[in-house]
């Protein structure tokens, strides 16, 4: 590219060098030629003494390449087509610079072609190289990271072998206990229970339809496991159950209440109708007491007696 730029600035000399070149050296001096109307004509203005401060800026704000050069180039006699009138000198000036302009560029077009070939695929490499770079690093990472998770577990089942060797055999009684407890799952906690079988026994077939487990041919460490995670499972269970039980208590209280205040709305209403009858009785009694024969007074006394107390005994 920078071969390509110093045979760029060959052409740019010849051009400038030319004896029509002069209008195009230094920006238009827009006011002191009362061209009022400039900047609504042009856009953008440019000419040779700002190309040249570009090519050789070191700030980083110069051109990148030569096809950025070219491009102001065109620029500047464009302009002055534009701005000036077709017949003018200054018009014809740009024009017949501008098509030697073009004639050199395109001299130099293939070399520029093929640079910028080069560097796309330069580019393309190197960028192809990055994401390599990038995948080769994760792919280690992602080794080395196995490997340490790789290292924990064989630490963590020496460890786990270790505690089991340093604990007491499991004995008969609590292998039978193991299969009871099995046995008083949920579903859901016994395929948990034959998988941790499984992990100590790969031709155990946690999943089978008919599975036929052996206690006394698991290791201690499977059994021991086992026996923790059963004792969990059931306690998790029993504390569900209590939590159910005590909704249906609560329930069972509340229609029992319910039951009682209407047993004692019917005593109130049995009381209320017996306190009746005996006013009733009362009155009958009194009355008949003013009669003049007292065995006749006896007998009605008795006869009422007598009705008080089956109508106490009919709503009793």
């Amino acid at each position: 590219m920078q071969e390509l730029m110093r045979q760029f600035g060959t052409i740019l000399r010849q051009i400038t060098q030319h004896k029509w070149a002069w209008p195009f050296m230094q920006p238009v001096d827009v006011k002191g030629l009362g061209l009022d109307d400039y900047y609504e004509v042009i856009d953008k203005p440019m000419d040779f003494s700002t190309i040249k401060n570009q090519m050789e800026a070191k700030d980083g704000t110069g051109y990148k390449n030569v096809r950025e050069i070219c491009a102001d180039v065109r620029l500047v006699f464009k302009n002055a087509m534009k701005y000036n009138a077709e017949k003018s000198d200054v018009h014809v000036m740009a024009k017949t610079l501008l098509e030697k302009f073009e004639e050199r560029w395109l001299q130099l077009l293939p070399k520029v072609t093929e640079e910028e070939k080069r560097r796309d695929e330069e580019e393309s490499v190197a960028q192809m190289d990055m994401q390599l770079a990038q995948e080769a690093a994760y792919a280690k990472l992602a080794r080395d990271i196995s490997n340490e998770l790789y290292e924990v577990d064989l630490h963590l089942e020496e460890l786990r072998e270790m505690v089991v060797r340093k604990c007491r055999k499991i004995s008969t009684e609590d292998k039978r206990n193991i299969g009871t407890a099995l046995s008083l799952l949920s579903p859901e906690d016994l395929l948990k229970a034959l998988e941790i079988v499984a992990q100590n026994n790969p031709s155990f077939q946690s999943t089978a339809e008919e599975i036929n487990l052996d206690m006394d041919a698991q290791s201690e460490s499977t059994l021991w496991r086992l026996k923790f995670f059963v004792k969990d499972a059931l306690e998790v269970q029993g504390k569900t159950s209590l939590s159910t039980g005590a909704d249906n208590n609560n329930t069972n209280n509340s229609n029992k209440n319910k039951n009682n205040h209407s047993n004692s709305n019917q005593k109130v209403q049995n009381n209320k109708r017996k306190r009746e009858i005996c006013d009733a009785i009362a009155i009958s009694a009194k009355k008949r007491s003013k009669k003049p024969h007292d065995r006749i007074t006896e007998n009605i006394v008795k006869g009422d007696a007598e009705f008080h107390m089956n109508s106490e005994r009919a709503f009793s």
